[in-house]
């Protein structure tokens, strides 16, 4: 029997929390966090490296370069369906210590890659599809997490993972910019390339935008190794868990947790993008990382909010607010020959990020309290045993279902930047796309309001 391994684990019950249970489930979080952003990280890592591949000699097309950036969104999105489960078939500690060590392949092979202007598409595009592993990671991060949390705290734990795990995407596209102008690791890191911008010559090291990542990684994963626990109570087999997709409540919410993480993450890839095309005279490199930075602080700050007033309540006036901010933006972008104003366009940027992250955590508050709402209805008058099995299921099929909606949702880092790109090529400018997520925004509204925060709603929330 493995010492890491706790067969008794009972959030619910006061004094078990308070005795020990408490400590350690937020031993468990504070490793899993900093994890997370590591995942993120390298997910999003492509966002900053295309910026920078034509500079030092890569002789890719546009359209290249833009599939560079958006492949990682596509295999982490896939993975993440996967990745739902692993958690109650290998155990937390096992499955974060391997999900995470997997970020070495692409972080090592984006640092070789990059130093041969010769490297081929495809090896580059296998290494994009390779970065999928850290978008992968954060299904099975939060199922794993929310496991060791009582339901009146799981707001706040899940906002915590999720909103300072985010802050990998701001990281990267904060630290990487800084870190190719210098040699890091001196020789062990390779040679410097020439890099020609704005008709001026520099020197970088874009191996680093890999290489920053690695000695972080290695040492997280020891601390995920020697430092968590795997739960008796969560294990389950993939049958088990499959029980979730014959659940109306998992399809309700992967739709609204695309209209909150699904916009948070599509926005984090497209805002580089959007911002130099809209306003070329800006580079957006000094700006890209600040709205996932806001995104993810707010997710934290939500996740303690809809814990005191409701997740659904929260979740409503939170896509009520981004509706306003999508307006905001559609106004001061450049239209009809007007050129527009950045710093509005801007500032209502932060306020979409905002509302994505604060709605993240909203969304992600209801779902176990949803199913374990549901399984103590069905257990209602059963002897205590059945009573007890009901919220260890509701558990497991809660864990389950967080994963797989943010798999759904994750696809936004897909969808949302080429959403931007269709609709520049069809009318000259992103404003058809802005259009079509207020209308998705107004749907995620309708359904939160009927389904969870009305009055009489079969489920509140």
């Amino acid at each position: 029997m493995s010492k890491y391994l706790i067969n008794t684990w009972e959030p619910e019950t006061p004094t078990f929390w308070r005795a020990g249970g408490r400590d350690t489930a937020n031993r468990n979080l504070w490793i899993s966090i900093p994890a997370l952003a590591l995942a993120f990280a390298v997910w999003m890592v492509w966002s900053v490296v295309v910026v920078n591949l034509p500079a030092i000699g890569f002789q890719y097309s546009t359209n290249q370069l833009f599939w560079l950036t958006a492949l990682p969104g596509l295999s982490g999105a896939t993975l993440r369906i996967f990745y739902s489960f692993m958690v109650p078939i290998f155990g937390g500690r096992k499955w974060t210590t391997i999900s995470t060590a997997s970020l070495l392949i692409p972080a090592i092979g984006i640092g070789y890659a990059v130093q041969d202007v010769n490297t081929g598409f495809p090896t580059m595009l296998v290494l994009a599809l390779l970065c999928g592993f850290g978008g992968g990671n954060f299904a099975s991060s939060m199922a794993n997490i929310s496991f060791f949390f009582p339901k009146a705290q799981k707001g706040y734990a899940l906002g915590m993972n999720a909103g300072l795990g985010n802050l990998g995407v701001s990281a990267v596209q904060f630290v990487v910019p800084l870190v190719i102008t210098m040699g890091v690791f001196g020789t062990l890191g390779g040679e410097p390339q020439t890099a020609v911008k704005a008709g001026q010559t520099t020197t970088l090291w874009l191996q680093n935008a890999g290489f920053i990542w690695v000695p972080f990684i290695a040492v997280s994963s020891l601390l995920a190794w020697f430092g968590m626990n795997d739960l008796a109570s969560a294990k389950a087999s993939f049958a088990d868990q499959a029980v979730i997709f014959k659940r109306k409540h998992n399809w309700l919410m992967c739709w609204l947790y695309t209209g909150s993480f699904g916009s948070f993450i599509g926005y984090s890839a497209g805002f580089p993008l959007l911002i130099k095309t809209q306003f070329p005279d800006v580079n957006p490199l000094q700006y890209a990382f600040l709205g996932p930075l806001v995104g993810a602080l707010a997710r934290v700050a939500g996740g303690i909010i809809a814990d005191k007033l409701g997740g659904a309540r929260v979740t409503v006036w939170t896509f009520a607010g981004m509706i306003l901010a999508v307006f905001g933006v559609l106004q001061f972008l450049p239209h009809d020959g007007v050129a527009g104003s950045f710093n509005g366009f801007f500032w209502m940027f932060m306020l979409l990020f905002a509302g994505t992250g604060v709605g993240n955590a909203s969304t992600f508050r209801m779902i176990p309290v949803i199913f374990l709402t549901e399984r103590q209805r069905a257990a209602a008058g059963q002897p205590k045993a059945v009573q007890e099995q009901a919220i260890i299921d509701a558990n497991k099929e809660g864990a389950a279902v967080l994963g797989f909606t943010s798999a759904v949702a994750a696809y936004g880092a897909f969808f949302i930047p080429k959403s931007y790109g269709t609709s520049i090529a069809l009318t000259g400018g992103p404003g058809a796309a802005l259009w079509c997520f207020i209308g998705f925004y107004v749907s995620c509204i309708a359904l939160t309001w009927w389904c969870y925060a009305r009055k009489n709603a079969a489920m509140p929330c």
